[in-house]
């Protein structure tokens, strides 16, 4: 059964997405809070979440879900993989820092780096299990009216998230993760930073450096240059 990730800030809901009404957040339709998520922000909330209180831990879940989930989501591509959706990756992400979070040291970093370690992970994961995976499996069934023409928007959707998958894969792994912070997360420089471990100087120089490579590998009619025949 594929499971939901929740709403992205219960206190304050943010305008309804298309497919929202039936708790249903296409790829593109899950905000930010308006919290960011650097040390100073994250640092009370974790504590508070580690003593087991239900309001402070569904404090910290609005904070970091949807950077789990569009982190997930830039990451598989938008796209399911056999039985396991990237919505379903970014679940496990949060279940897994809430299992984490009693045993949490603070050692001078940022609780954010623990995140990003975790998702980084799970993702690492969900690719290894699709491998693994010789099935052909049923398409499911949707969960919801299919409207809008939908069939043809997933499609546009699928290849869409392949060609982006395609292009972070021509990228160094350091580039792949800052342009996948930075862009399709929405983190500040300072928070990337604090994420991977790095000066936010780093994060702006690798940045640009990763920007100007894929700009190179993309043709006027958007499609990926062929580096095989180079």
């Amino acid at each position: 059964m594929r499971t939901r990730v929740p709403p992205a800030s219960p206190a304050s809901p943010a305008p309804a997405a298309e497919g929202a009404e039936s708790g249903f957040l296409t790829p593109n339709s899950f905000p930010r809070s308006g919290q960011r998520l650097t040390k100073e922000e994250l640092d009370p909330a974790v504590r508070e979440a580690a003593t087991g209180d239900s309001a402070a831990v569904a404090k910290l879940l609005a904070m970091i879900t949807p950077v789990a989930v569009r982190y997930c989501r830039a990451r598989l591509g938008g796209r399911d993989l056999s039985y396991l959706s990237a919505d379903d990756v970014a679940q496990e992400v949060c279940l897994a820092v809430l299992h984490a979070l009693p045993n949490y040291q603070d050692r001078g970093g940022s609780f954010l780096y623990l995140v990003h370690a975790i998702a980084s992970n799970k993702v690492a994961d969900a690719f290894r299990l699709v491998s693994r995976d010789r099935s052909d499996p049923m398409a499911e069934l949707p969960e919801r009216p299919l409207t809008h023409n939908e069939p043809e928007k997933h499609a546009l959707d699928v290849d869409l998230g392949e060609r982006l998958t395609k292009l972070l894969a021509t990228l160094p792994a350091l580039q792949r993760e800052i342009v996948t912070l930075r862009i399709a997360v929405g983190l500040s420089a300072g928070e990337t930073a604090e994420a991977l471990g790095i000066s936010a100087g780093n994060v702006r120089v690798t940045q640009h450096r990763a920007l100007t490579k894929l700009r190179s590998l993309i043709t006027r009619d958007g499609d990926l240059v062929d580096t095989d025949r180079e």
